[in-house]
């Protein structure tokens, strides 16, 4: 009998049950007010007057009314430069200790994202509440004592003017609790390693020695780890040598799209988790099984404001348009998508955090990701967003019978008529033609979305698709890492980037 995860799953079960059920309009009021407080000394807090805004009879509206919307490169060029100049007390009291290398994919450089203190102990709250959480599924006691696969980014963080900087995954493995390292692996030494080639090697080579019941990562780092294994050590499917596997807690980007692919890699079907940790912090987690919507860590450093996801209000380069309207959270409505915008203990404000949202239930605060700003494909009115095309790819795998875990799409002029034209790779391994997945593709999202097929009418003449293998956009990804991780590939690309695409895929495909 499992005594050890019996108990540990006891107290899991009783601290759910006697923690008081969340209010998160009243949380959300707090988080404002603590945040406020704590900076309003700081250069920011008084160029933007949060005394002000404290003593007002609605601090949430104020607060909406005084400050402008930022994104990274307003907030950054305003602000958080003064940082790497040596200043303090800038956007949050003193100085950060750390700062989170975006893993994102646009731009030519990483963002430099302060990571405060206060935000290592808030992503480990959440992290906590997450686990918390797990009195909600149904897991044998036994699960408790089985060992964590975590697999970021190298926890060897850069050191750089008295402070370090790695991916936001690397930079939580490095603090995590001390109880817990008995449990994390792949473990201190490995997690160090930079080159993620040689990290998963190693990790192959002492998967055997290890008892493996939860996975957590991004899934197409998840899925080359996996593979490794199971070449490795020549096996059918990764159960053959974890065959306590129970849980994959996912991150980073959506499932759904990998999840047939994913699952090809399994003996037997585990639960499946959906976390949202961004680099501006630990921003909803799944909390109940009947559901894959995640809940909002509404309690936890994070104050939360939506813009209803339109695109007028959406510049040419992703950023915000500064008179589109905020809504609170107590105004939001379901199954819209809105433009997540967020201030936090880090001293981000009114942060354009780049991701689009919809509230499946309001009053327990879920959500899903529902895409990006920079992801949304609107040329000539086409008007997709990454769900809808993730939805199409979907429909795509089921029609054909085929796995296709990766794609990308950019919109651009062909050179024979002067007509727009939206170009697809997809990476799968098919002999399915070219000609048949563009017009299985093109039929499916002119009948899910009504402006893809008004513009498919007037203005975008037709679609194209490519099918490589799902190993280029892996060597892409790795061509184009940060420190010690992959970065996520793009969904939607501009016609600059599209062209250094195919002619990385030519290469690949005439090596």
């Amino acid at each position: 009998m499992a005594i050890l995860g019996s108990i540990i799953k006891g107290i899991i079960d009783i601290s759910d049950k006697v923690i008081p059920e969340s209010n998160p309009l009243e949380e959300q009021e707090e988080v404002l007010k603590s945040l406020l407080e704590k900076a309003k000394d700081t250069q920011f807090g008084k160029h933007y007057d949060f005394n002000a805004i404290l003593e007002s009879e609605n601090p949430a509206t104020l607060f909406a009314e005084k400050l402008p919307y930022f994104d990274y490169n307003s907030i950054n060029e305003a602000w958080w430069s003064k940082l790497h100049e040596g200043e303090t007390d800038v956007t949050w009291p003193g100085t950060p200790h750390y700062f989170a290398l975006s893993s994102g994919t646009t731009g030519k450089s990483s963002k430099r994202i302060p990571v405060t203190d206060e935000m290592v102990d808030a992503i480990r709250m959440a992290g906590i509440k997450q686990v918390g959480a797990l009195a909600h599924f149904d897991l044998e006691p036994d699960f408790f004592e089985k060992e964590i696969m975590m697999l970021g980014s190298s926890t060897d963080l850069a050191k750089r003017n008295g402070h370090e900087e790695g991916e936001i995954s690397g930079i939580s493995a490095s603090n995590i609790p001390f109880w817990f390292r008995g449990y994390y692996k792949p473990g201190e030494d490995i997690a160090k390693i930079e080159d993620w080639d040689e990290r998963v090697q190693h990790i192959a080579e002492k998967a055997e020695e290890w008892d493996i019941g939860a996975l957590s990562g991004i899934p197409s780092w998840i899925e080359l780890m996996l593979e490794k294994v199971i070449e490795y050590h020549n096996l059918n499917n990764i159960h053959e040598i974890w065959p306590n596997l129970q849980v994959y807690t996912s991150g980073g980007v959506a499932f759904q799209p990998y999840e047939k692919s994913f699952n090809a890699l399994l003996g037997k079907p585990i639960t499946v988790i959906d976390t949202y940790l961004a680099s501006e912090g630990f921003i909803a987690f799944q909390a109940r099984p009947e559901t894959d919507a995640m809940k909002l860590v509404t309690d936890n450093g994070i104050y939360f404001e939506f813009v209803p996801m339109i695109p007028d209000y959406i510049n040419q380069d992703g950023s915000l348009v500064q008179d589109a309207p905020v809504i609170s959270l107590a105004d939001v409505e379901e199954e819209t998508d809105y433009i997540l915008i967020i201030s936090t203990v880090s001293g981000a404000w009114r942060y354009l955090i780049g991701d689009t949202i919809a509230f499946t239930n309001k009053e327990r605060a879920e959500i899903k990701i529902t895409g990006r700003t920079k992801f949304f494909l609107n040329t000539v009115g086409s008007q997709l967003s990454v769900n809808k095309m993730e939805a199409a790819v979907q429909e795509l795998e089921g029609q054909f019978d085929i796995k296709i875990p990766e794609f990308t799409i950019a919109a651009k002029r062909n050179p024979e008529d002067d007509e727009f034209y939206h170009y697809w790779y997809l990476g799968t391994e098919t002999s399915v033609s070219n000609e048949e997945l563009a017009d299985a593709l093109d039929k499916s999202l002119q009948e899910a979305n009504k402006n893809y097929g008004v513009a498919r009418s007037k203005a975008l003449k037709g679609v194209f698709v490519n099918t490589v293998s799902p190993e280029i956009f892996y060597e892409w990804s790795g061509a184009n890492k940060k420190k010690g991780g992959q970065v996520k590939m793009e969904k939607v690309m501009n016609e600059e980037k599209f062209a250094e695409w195919e002619e990385f895929v030519q290469k690949q495909s005439t090596n």
